[in-house]
């Protein structure tokens, strides 16, 4: 896809979000990737590891995606 397709994309998907947090953490984390440089660990990584990665963070802001301490301690007590 090229560059102009995926800005009139990206405007469309931001268009139609609703929610002010979903919004400002996806500005925060465009503002982070556009004004850092790549790191070496990052530019190693494939477009399809770094999107995940992306999303993954997006995903972590949502509550219900999130496992609670205590029920990773249970989980993982042997090794604690």
């Amino acid at each position: 896809m090229e560059a102009t397709q995926l800005k009139l994309n990206f405007h469309h998907l931001i268009d139609s979000i609703d929610n002010e947090r979903v919004l400002s953490k996806f500005f925060g984390l465009m503002s982070k990737i556009k004004d850092s440089s790549d790191g070496k660990l990052w530019s190693r990584l494939t477009k399809e590891e770094q999107e995940e990665l992306l999303l993954s963070d997006i995903e972590s802001e949502d509550p219900k995606n999130l496992i609670s301490y205590s029920d990773i301690q249970k989980k993982h007590s042997k090794w604690l």
